[in-house]
């Protein structure tokens, strides 16, 4: 054996000896499986009040080198994720094309949904959350929304967990076999997207409204998700909220809309309560997303920011936070999802809580 095959890792000569296998070097039946239950172990462990389960198959795994030679105790590697990272997107043009390679394994970790993972009860959700806008943008028949391709995420406070729910959301959706999302920073006070992904600030959104020669395609992202292109939110500006509500705001999410017709467009946007032209952002895009933190916000800041809303637009509302003991081995959230707009019926000083909708 080599120096450099004495450097591998066990996990690491493991993977190679699953890529040899798949080239027909060796022929154990059971290694694939077992492999993949490696990964999905360790990620349940990870989880609070869960316990790893012991599956003497993928710690066989683990615990055999490249040429099949099975290590003592002492150095069997414990249950760790594999990396799992996607090879870049096949229209990646390296010369010209902004490129980052998102830490999904990180991200899982946060509680996020990663493509490739298993179904967990927040995959789950968020593809009932995604179904009713795809229809809406997507669908047949003539109920389909004006620039039902553009879709805002918001909530009446920071805090809330809006990020949280348009990264899921656009992760989710670009998941679907045919369908690809750009997910937009426009929280302009409050930019937490390049933090949550890894992604420069800049250049980005701000950059966009105010060069009029500067194009979609110089500062959106591509990532190692294929279908999951990103805009940050680019350089800090004085009048950044100011110019969310500007024309040339109003041309840019036309041109997104009529460009990219196919195009899931998700805008992370400020809370409705704390800068008024987050509420003008709502009115150029096709439908709303709303997130109301369980149990925390109230009712009255639910009413005052549903009031600045369009309700003749699709307006989806998220109870985000939400306990339940059924999730509680995934993220300890879940989620509740109600279409349509009705004002609560509780006293505005009490907490959001039960049904969204």
């Amino acid at each position: 054996m080599s120096d450099n095959d004495r450097e591998l890792s066990l996990i690491e000569k493991a993977e190679r000896r699953l890529r040899e296998q798949g080239e027909g070097k060796t022929s154990t039946p059971s290694t694939s499986s077992g492999f993949e239950r490696t990964q999905v172990d360790a990620r349940v462990a990870d989880q609070p009040d869960s316990a790893p389960k012991p599956d003497s198959e993928a710690v066989q795994v683990a615990a055999h080198d490249a040429n099949g030679v099975e290590a003592g105790p002492a150095e069997q590697a414990p249950l760790h994720p594999l990396p799992d990272v996607p090879p870049p997107p096949p229209d990646l043009k390296p010369d010209s094309d902004r490129y980052v390679e998102l830490n999904l394994a990180h991200l899982r970790e946060q509680g996020f949904v990663t493509a490739g993972s298993e179904r967990t009860q927040v995959a789950e959700e968020f593809r009932m959350i995604k179904r009713p806008l795809l229809a809406n943008a997507f669908g047949r028949g003539a109920d389909l929304v004006d620039q039902g391709n553009l879709v805002m995420v918001t909530s009446a406070k920071s805090g809330e967990g809006k990020t949280f729910t348009a990264v899921n959301l656009a992760i989710s959706i670009a998941m679907e076999m045919d369908k690809t999302v750009l997910l937009v920073d426009a929280d302009v006070g409050r930019s937490r997207v390049h933090e949550i992904l890894g992604t420069p600030m800049g250049p980005g959104l701000i950059d966009l409204l105010l060069d009029d020669k500067l194009d979609v395609g110089d500062v959106m992202i591509k990532t190692n998700i294929p279908k999951l292109r990103v805009v940050p939110m680019g350089k800090y500006h004085p009048h950044a909220n100011e110019l969310l509500a500007s024309e040339d705001m109003l041309r840019l999410t036309k041109e997104l809309a009529e460009r990219y017709p196919d195009r899931m467009v998700i805008f992370d946007s400020p809370p409705l309560l704390l800068t008024s032209e987050a509420s003008v952002l709502g009115g150029l895009l096709g439908q709303v997303v709303f997130v109301v933190e369980s149990e925390k916000t109230l009712h009255g800041a639910v009413n005052d920011a549903l009031a600045l809303l369009d309700h003749s637009k699709p307006i989806g509302l998220v109870l985000n936070k939400m306990r339940s003991s059924l999730i509680s081995r995934y993220a300890g959230y879940g989620y509740g999802y109600g279409y349509g707009y009705s004002y609560a019926k509780q006293g505005n000083d009490q907490p959001a809580q039960g049904s969204a909708a």
